[in-house]
């Protein structure tokens, strides 16, 4: 019989997670030849969601739980799931329902076509505000336009893996994880599932605009030097535009004589510049801070409570 472990990243989700695992369990119970098994993921929560784990984890025998001393984010609850896991197939979902447990059977039989993994895409945005759907459209056409890693419109985390596949993410040490981007650059065979995007029943979405923007950010950081090139590309740029004017200019003193700046003309010039200067510090800070981060090796995430075997768990980059 083949295992699956049920990776699912948690914060403050205590008015969910009774109905998650009944709707879940309702589903993975049909099917036949595997072996499922839950890995919770407490990120940190304020509400009383470790608690309700510590209940599952007494109360069932398939319940595994992580609790962090902090919240670390969604990344690292998913790395952390990830390094725990030793199944023969692993699924990444959220608890919050708006990954539909009932698409997991299509998934593994996905697996059993063939495929290393099998992944579930959003074909609508239906309850998202305009703003936040243009967005996330906007950031997926950039992406594959100014990395070489091809994120599928509308991809989400919701997923099923080969342990293979699981040990190559595992493999790749960046503490400031974008994994949509690494599920992608590690390749393998992905079957991709389309579905229509489901609201929350309850709670609210933990994502803010702005906390999407520095994901957006870091995730095209992570896996591309084009802003880099883009800002050798505009020094350069205004360069030959700057020894065309002079060129000009002294044309014109040597015909028309000396002749006295414009005022409009030297403080455009000045503001357009500094802009430019402004915008190409910042992005090489971006650049600068993802290696800040790296080489202090932090762990990615740090271990405060499970009911794991009490053996400390360790990888060879250190995490525990």
């Amino acid at each position: 019989m083949k295992t699956v472990d049920i990776i699912v990243p948690c914060y403050n989700e205590e008015d969910v997670l009774h109905m998650f695992y009944e709707e879940t369990s309702k589903v993975v119970s049909q099917i036949q030849g595997y072996d499922f098994r839950y890995i919770f993921v407490d990120d940190g929560s304020r509400d009383k969601t470790f608690e309700i784990l510590e209940e599952f984890g007494r109360k069932y025998d398939d319940v595994k739980y992580i609790s962090f001393a902090k919240n670390f984010g969604k990344e690292a609850g998913m790395y952390a799931g990830l390094t725990y896991s030793d199944s023969d197939y692993v699924i990444i979902m959220d608890a919050d329902l708006q990954h539909p447990p009932i698409m997991i059977p299509d998934m593994v039989k996905g697996i059993e076509e063939g495929y290393d993994c099998c992944a579930a895409r959003r074909t609508t945005r239906k309850g998202e505000a305009r703003i936040r759907s243009a967005f996330s459209r906007t950031f997926y056409r950039l992406n594959n336009k100014m990395t070489d890693v091809d994120l599928v419109q509308g991809a989400v985390d919701y997923r099923i893996m080969s342990r293979q596949m699981v040990e190559a993410v595992l493999d790749l040490s960046e503490r400031q994880r974008f994994s949509k981007g690494i599920f992608a650059w590690v390749g393998f065979d992905t079957k991709w599932i389309p579905y229509e995007n489901v609201e929350r029943i309850v709670g609210t979405t933990k994502w803010s605009f702005r906390s999407l923007l520095k994901y957006a950010i870091d995730g095209i950081t992570a896996f591309s030097i084009a802003p880099l090139r883009m800002v050798t590309g505009m020094g350069f740029f205004i360069s030959v535009i700057a020894f065309v004017y002079i060129i000009i200019t002294l044309l014109n003193t040597f015909i028309s004589g000396i002749e006295v700046p414009g005022y409009v003309t030297t403080l455009s010039a000045v503001l357009f510049l500094g802009g430019i200067i402004e915008l190409s510090i910042g992005i090489l800070g971006e650049y600068i801070a993802h290696v800040y981060m790296e080489v202090k090796n932090r762990p990615i995430f740090i271990m405060k409570n499970t009911n794991f075997p009490l053996v400390k768990k360790t990888n060879d980059k250190g995490e525990s």
